[in-house]
């Protein structure tokens, strides 16, 4: 009996000089600030911070969790807009909002997690350094927490500052692919003949074989992009802005061909599980290119591509697989938006 006594003492004593050390000397809230460059003008960066819809895309907070199930409430985007969350696998669930907007300067978030009553608070400032660089600083509040709890606050700010670089990487991935199409978009000269250099790219898709007969050749593209896309957004969870413009690799010649095989994927920023085996990635080496872009209907595409053999042939370049990047999606009976990219080599 006198052993129990001695140990409840000594619990006694340990509590309460944890106690007095957590209430005399850790702070009851932490107060920090992070800073980063990303290098994006303003415009592309704010728009990814302000509009909720877009945040959850690429913030670790969100995006670190594959059973996280999110409600979002309008107006969707600047200040007013909100959402809710719940995540029954990590037993958390919350709800953010944009209490303050200037734009393209600061924004104010508050988190309420776990049916806490008192919010995080998270002011983030946006400074353009030059036109296509954005330095961001996140300035954080974090709520009052009790003497038990203060211990907490010993980790805070690193756990929030490596979800930041987390989520800095994701970023830069998202506006990555969104500047890259806006700016094939803005560069495009159909039916002229330009040679670019291609740097390496990473393909997930299929390996398909489909007749060359008339429209069928097409009608199989459109049917295994939706194929692809859907796995690639559905069962993978990806965003249209986290990936770029699909791609199809075949022969440069086989148009001639009766039957014709191709790989068409969709490039993603990095290699990820793919529990399906009919879908497998592929990486196209950095390359120069004899390049056309090509709007009309998809048989018209044979003349593009001759222009590039021909191209190809009187410089004494050789050749083997052309690419075919749509531009815009291909869907049946419409024309079709391309850049044809012929590898050449000496």
């Amino acid at each position: 009996m006198r052993f129990f006594k001695i140990i409840a003492v000594i619990l006694v004593l340990v509590v309460g000089a944890y106690a007095a050390s957590m209430y005399f000397f850790v702070d009851e809230n932490k107060d920090f600030k992070i800073e980063k460059e990303v290098d994006y003008p303003i415009d592309k960066v704010f728009s990814q911070f302000n509009n909720l819809q877009n945040f959850t895309r690429w913030n670790n907070f969100f995006t670190s969790s594959s059973s996280i199930d999110i409600d979002y409430y309008t107006p969707y985007e600047g200040q007013g807009s909100a959402i809710s969350y719940i995540d029954p696998k990590n037993d958390t669930d919350g709800e953010m909002f944009i209490r303050y907007e200037n734009p393209a300067k600061s924004l104010r978030y508050q988190l309420f997690e776990d049916r806490n009553e008192s919010p995080t608070v998270v002011d983030v400032q946006f400074k353009p350094v030059s036109a296509d660089k954005t330095k961001i600083t996140w300035y954080v509040h974090t709520p009052k927490l009790s003497v038990f709890r203060r211990v907490e606050n010993f980790w805070t700010e690193d756990r929030f500052a490596e979800n930041i670089n987390k989520s800095m990487v994701n970023l830069k991935n998202v506006l990555g692919n969104k500047v890259e199409k806006d700016n094939q978009m803005a560069s495009i000269k159909y039916d002229s003949l330009m040679v670019e250099n291609e740097e390496d790219k990473l393909l997930l898709g299929i390996n398909v074989s489909a007749s060359n007969k008339k429209e069928a050749l097409y009608k199989n593209i459109v049917m295994n992009y939706s194929k692809v896309y859907n796995y690639v957004t559905m069962d993978l969870g990806k965003k249209d802005d986290e990936f770029g413009f699909p791609v199809l690799i075949t022969d440069a010649d086989n148009y001639k061909d009766k039957e014709v095989s191709y790989f068409l994927g969709i490039p993603l920023s990095k290699k990820i599980g793919v529990p399906d085996n009919n879908f497998n990635f592929r990486t196209v080496n950095p390359s120069q290119n004899y390049v056309m872009y090509y709007k009309g209907s998809y048989e018209g595409r044979i003349r593009a591509v001759q222009q590039l053999i021909q191209k190809a042939k009187k410089d004494e370049m050789r050749f083997v697989d052309i690419r075919q990047t749509f531009i815009e999606r291909p869907i049946e009976g419409q024309e079709v938006n391309i850049k044809l990219s012929l590898s050449v080599f000496k």
